[in-house]
């Protein structure tokens, strides 16, 4: 049913309990998984390197359960990125958390990013809680 996962990436407590969705559903249907990090256009170097980190803290993290991940850094607006990069790989469902690390991220209008991207989205998304 699922043949390629996206799994955005970030810091957050909502993302850690994402992940234990992520490798249940990826070894249920050997799927293929992507795992996504989205910097601010204006982030610093030291930001870079955090995502940088912590892809490959996530990539340690699923190698450890037998599960292998490609991974991509990008820059931009979260939802937009997360759906372009979700068309881009034909995606067959985005598992991600409910909440980024900033309850407040550049939405004026109240949604969040997971309800953003729950209505921008090419494919099936899951939202942990």
């Amino acid at each position: 049913m699922f043949k390629t996962v996206l799994f955005p990436l970030n810091r957050s407590q909502e993302t850690r309990q994402a992940v234990a969705v992520a490798i249940d559903l990826i070894q249920k249907y050997q799927a293929q998984l992507y795992v996504l990090s989205v910097a601010d256009p204006e982030a610093t170097d030291s930001d870079r390197e955090s995502s940088q980190e912590l892809i490959k803290e996530i990539e340690a993290y699923f190698a450890e359960v037998g599960i292998v991940v490609k991974t991509k850094i990008a820059e931009g607006k979260t939802a937009f990125v997360i759906c372009d990069f979700a068309d881009e790989i034909n995606a067959d469902l985005i598992v991600m958390g409910s909440r980024g690390m900033s309850l407040t991220e550049e939405h004026p209008d109240g949604s969040s990013v997971s309800q953003k991207v729950i209505n921008l989205s090419p494919c099936p998304v899951l939202v942990v809680p």
